[in-house]
């Protein structure tokens, strides 16, 4: 079984196919805890924070705080891939992700400026989510976002739209561009 992930900041969708592509799970996963601050680099806790700061955090201090949210996105997005390997007929093997540049900064005080900032929670959640991965002993495999669904395309011929859109149909709402770009992961994996 293959897991395709179209993650967003603190939630994602998941969703799972065997090699013929016919989706066995979909759903909705939440990558983090309740009440936590889903970007905190890029809002630096956001309303989290708002109301006991005046002023910005220093780099130790968000650094702090970006390992508090780090720690609750690993309790949250590991509870959330158990439930569905538990819930799935065959074992998962890989997962598929979006890719992140290679040499993005791990360096707190780099990722909360430009050009950074923008994407270090995105990173952040993208990174805890190939670690568990890996620790399940899935491989784990990245996607373009822009292309991943005209590579699925490509390589499903003939059966693409049946295979990417027919789940509308069959399983009903909700199939969005999220749905389809997941299950696209999986299939590019081939």
């Amino acid at each position: 079984m293959r897991l395709g992930i179209a993650h967003h900041l603190g939630w994602a969708v998941a969703v799972a196919a065997p090699a013929n592509h016919k989706v066995a799970d979909r759903r909705r996963i939440e990558l983090i805890e309740s009440g936590v601050p889903a970007a905190p680099i890029h809002h630096e806790g956001g309303p989290y924070l708002l109301h006991r700061l005046a002023e910005p955090l220093d780099d130790s201090a968000l650094a702090a705080l970006v390992a508090d949210v780090r720690a609750s996105v690993v309790r949250s997005t590991s509870a959330a891939l158990d439930e569905i390997a538990t819930a799935l007929p065959e074992p998962i093997v890989s997962m598929s992700l979006r890719a992140w540049p290679a040499d993005f900064p791990e360096d707190i005080a780099l990722q909360r400026h430009v050009p950074y900032e923008s994407r270090a929670d995105s990173v952040m959640y993208r990174q805890v989510l190939a670690e568990l991965a890996r620790d399940r002993g899935w491989d784990v495999h990245f996607y373009n976002a822009r292309d991943v669904e005209a590579e699925a395309v490509r390589i499903l011929g003939e059966r693409a739209d049946e295979v990417l859109h027919g789940p509308r149909a069959t399983l009903g709402p909700p199939w969005s561009k999220d749905h389809r770009m997941a299950l696209a992961a999986t299939i590019v994996v081939t």
